[in-house]
């Protein structure tokens, strides 16, 4: 069983080096290489989602940890690179995301601390959690995008790409990526609200409380949202957007790992 959890890290630590050594050579690849490997890649996608399942969902219960929650992450950005490369040339993107997504895959078999998550054979708790964990998970990829354009401007204003970013998709192309990884993230984000607020009492056995955890949701979405209307209504781009996606994304960062830190070194509590 130990194999085949280890399948997805190995075939997508060898679709990295197809993709690395593709752009070593510095020359474009063939569209039929080019089609072989983005179905070398849903292929892996594939096994590595049933994997996941079998991970988070053995013998009917649901149990989660931060391995998984990491391999999770890397597998939707994975899956949303993918299905923007069938429309735009990403093979930049898919040469970093590829390591790391070999790396976080088999995390969760070197670290299988998890613990059994309540009330998971509640459907609405299962939705409410599965749409929590994508836009979190989205919302990183996000700021993660953001960095990675902030660094290729700088380099760009140096007047020399360094070699790691030499085959990114151009600057337009990821910033259009951005806004659609943030707006799929904010109707994922909003739905997990409304749904938290709905069905408070019923998936989690007591009615919504205003917490740490729920003020610095609502904050994130607010600020997530004026980004997206912003960028609508008046055209931000650039540094100003890629400023307020950090910033969103800084406090929704708060809504979770900041409540911990609040309760466990602020105040003392376990």
């Amino acid at each position: 069983m130990i194999l085949i959890e280890l399948l997805p890290s190995a075939l997508y630590a060898f679709l990295a080096l197809w993709f690395m050594r593709t752009a070593a050579s510095g020359r474009p690849a063939l569209t039929s290489a080019g089609g072989i490997r983005s179905t070398g890649l849903a292929a892996a996608l594939l096994i590595h989602a049933l994997v996941l399942s079998h991970q988070i969902f053995p013998d009917g219960q649901m149990r989660f940890g931060a391995g998984d929650a990491l391999a999770v992450m890397t597998w939707l950005a994975l899956i949303f690179y993918w299905v923007e490369s069938l429309s735009s040339r990403l093979d930049g993107l898919h040469t970093l995301a590829l390591p790391v997504a070999a790396l976080c895959a088999v995390i969760p078999v070197l670290w299988p601390a998890r613990h059994t998550i309540g009330n998971a054979d509640d459907l609405l708790f299962r939705v409410h959690f599965v749409m929590a964990m994508t836009a979190y998970s989205l919302f990183t990829l996000a700021a993660l995008h953001a960095m990675l354009m902030a660094a290729v401007e700088r380099s760009l204003h140096r007047g020399r790409l360094m070699r790691l970013l030499d085959n990114m998709p151009p600057l337009l192309v990821m910033e259009s990526l951005l806004f659609r990884l943030i707006t799929v993230a904010f109707v994922l984000l909003s739905a997990t609200l409304v749904s938290g607020i709905a069905f408070s009492e019923e998936v989690f056995g007591k009615p919504l409380t205003f917490n740490h955890k729920t003020v610095f949701a609502i904050a994130s979405w607010v600020v997530f949202g004026t980004l997206l209307a912003g960028r609508h209504f008046r055209g931000w781009r650039g540094r100003l957007a890629l400023r307020w996606t950090l910033g969103g994304f800084f406090v929704l960062l708060l809504a979770y790992i900041g409540t911990s830190f609040v309760l466990e070194v602020v105040l003392g509590r376990t």
